[in-house]
């Protein structure tokens, strides 16, 4: 690393110490001995506010972090999950100067560039910030990559995977795995996010696949003002969708346009394969005549066919009430092990949709489940594919806004009813068909090839020349232990044995040389026996600072309802 990098490190390690060494006590009571500690549901909800304030104090890159960690139950439990939702927040934009040189240095003089530009940014995110500006007499948004970014992101990127091998010791051997490709994600997601050139192509491609949808509005990419660092977008105002009392004044129909939302992502996600990854209420908007604006395409994802088939698969057997259904599909999308106890499972899902029920038993809601299937891969733990987690997101936030609109929105009706538009309900009829007759094939050509085999076993058996081979399934290494154990006893037997006989010969060097070497012998032999189990730095962001945008947003609703998001 560099010398740069070694400051960062030290600064990040002395925020993050207090946390690991409560981390480092709830394994062993007095950090060395003792045993574990319970930890309540209140000491984790404090503990994530401390990693909150944290990740505020360190700035832009873990900011990101913490927001991409909020999408990561497998990793986390879910108050920390909780308390990082409140990352996708707006936080304070970069001084105004320092902005004006990006632009400038991507686009040239910014009197040249645009025709008016509006030096107060509308949206603050940990990476990039937006302005109100105009373009061949059209108003534009322009947003702006936060300045320096670049080779800070490129610093703490170093800082993470040099502290990755120190936090192995205070998680878990599953939630260690899943750091690792935390890891790796993170460093792949973060860059794609300053990546406006990639931004572009994505919301170009989303806007396509709903060229004809007259009920949605993506903004257009104004190409020529349009930069790696600088993205020109079409302006488009509209009211803020969780700002129900608005959009009654507009004349909207409320259930309507929760209908409309969940259609789109379902498309997105089912058909399309490429999806807007971020519907918190910031990001969208809704026009006078009803239409839905989206904004902020800088978090976005994309799903194979195998996925896909698969989230449809999940939808259906939760429509069905089929549990067996709902764990196969999480098996199949790498979401549930194999391996996990079925029938635990069976009965959280279970548990999960009788909570969810409420009185009407026809009604219940994904965000619930899928809150309780978060619950329970945290405790088991498991872990999500990268894009799945973004879907599985994606879900419950949509969910929220849509009951936002309409508490009594029924998402299983609006999802069963599309799916029957597209046709999957009726294609699932025919697979299950053509899955039974080939069941059926199987078995009558087994029950052909079944007799000459049993015969040809038999006769092995009358000529005593049937061998039987078995393998011992030790997958917890038992009998490794044990054997490690026997010669560890072994040595140690041999080693006191030794010394005895060298003292009594009067070899007292010889005899230390021996007693040393069974004494580490011995703590080598009680270890297999035991059972596994002042810098400062300056705050960039703080909750306060964000309280303080959410007051002056609110106070800048109230004299315009126009609201733009913010990048994440």
């Amino acid at each position: 690393m560099t010398l740069r990098a070694y400051r960062r490190f030290f600064v990040v390690a002395w925020q993050f110490l207090p946390l690991l060494v409560a981390f480092a006590r709830d394994r062993r009571r007095f950090l060395v001995f003792g045993t574990a500690r319970d930890v309540s549901s209140e000491q984790r909800r404090q503990r994530a506010q401390t990693l909150l304030d944290s990740l505020l104090t360190l700035g832009p890159t873990f900011i990101k972090l913490g927001q991409l960690l909020s999408t990561r139950p497998d990793v986390l439990p879910p108050e920390y999950i909780g308390e990082l939702t409140q990352l996708q927040d707006r936080v304070p934009p970069a001084p105004w100067p320092d902005a004006k040189d990006v632009i400038e240095e991507e686009l040239g003089p910014l009197e040249d560039a645009y025709d008016n530009f509006d030096t107060e940014s509308i949206s603050g995110a940990s990476l990039g910030q937006v302005y109100v500006a105009e373009y061949d007499d059209e108003a534009v948004a322009v947003k702006v990559r936060r300045p320096g970014i670049e080779s800070l992101v490129r610093t703490d990127l170093r800082v993470i995977k040099f502290s990755l091998p120190l936090l192995m010791p205070f998680v878990d051997q599953a939630q260690a795995f899943s750091l690792e490709t935390l890891a790796d994600e993170f460093s792949t997601v973060i860059r794609q996010e300053m990546d406006y050139h990639r931004e572009a192509t994505m919301l170009r491609e989303i806007q396509e696949n709903f060229t004809d949808d007259t009920d949605i509005l993506i903004p257009s990419v104004v190409d020529e003002r349009s930069t790696g660092r600088i993205l020109t977008m079409e302006y488009v105002g509209g009211t803020k969708i969780s700002e129900v009392d608005d959009i009654d004044a507009l004349g909207v129909d409320r259930t309507q346009l929760a209908k409309t939302l969940q259609e789109v992502y379902l498309q997105m996600i089912v058909i399309d394969g490429v999806f807007h990854a971020d519907p918190h209420p910031g990001n969208l908007a809704v026009k006078p005549d009803g239409t839905l604006v989206f904004y902020d395409f800088g978090m976005s994802g994309r799903v194979d066919s195998f996925v896909q088939n698969r989230i449809v698969d999940f939808y259906i057997a939760i429509a069905n009430q089929d549990i067996d259904g709902i764990l196969d599909a999480l098996i199949e999308m790498g979401t549930l092990s194999p391996e996990a106890d079925r029938q635990v499972m069976a009965n959280v899902m279970e548990l999960a949709i009788a909570d969810a029920r409420g009185e009407d038993i026809g009604q219940y809601r994904v965000q619930q489940i899928v809150g309780q299937v978060e619950d329970t891969i945290y405790e088991f733990p498991l872990r999500l594919p990268p894009n799945l987690a973004l879907v599985l997101r994606v879900a419950t936030v949509v969910e929220g806004v849509c009951v936002t609109l309409d508490p009594n929105f029924d998402f299983i009706a609006v999802a069963t009813e599309f799916l029957r538009e597209q046709g999957y309900l009726q294609a699932s009829a025919r697979q299950f068909v053509e899955e039974r007759v080939d069941e059926v094939d199987q078995a009558v050509r087994s029950s052909i090839r079944l007799p000459p085999k049993l015969e040809q076993t038999l006769d092995r058996v009358d000529r005593d020349s049937l061998v039987v081979q078995a393998e011992l399934n030790d997958p917890d290494g038992v009998f490794d232990r044990l054997a490690k154990r026997l010669v560890l006893g072994m040595g140690l037997t041999v080693g006191l044995l030794s010394t005895v006989l060298l003292y009594i010969a009067d070899d007292a060097l010889g005899a230390l040389v021996v007693a040393a070497i069974s004494c580490v012998i011995g703590v080598l032999l009680y270890r297999s026996f035991r059972k596994r189990r002042g810098i400062r730095a300056r705050p960039q962001f703080t909750r306060q600072s964000m309280r303080q945008q959410r007051e002056d947003e609110s106070g800048m609703n109230s004299d315009s309802s126009i609201s733009l998001s913010r990048e994440d």
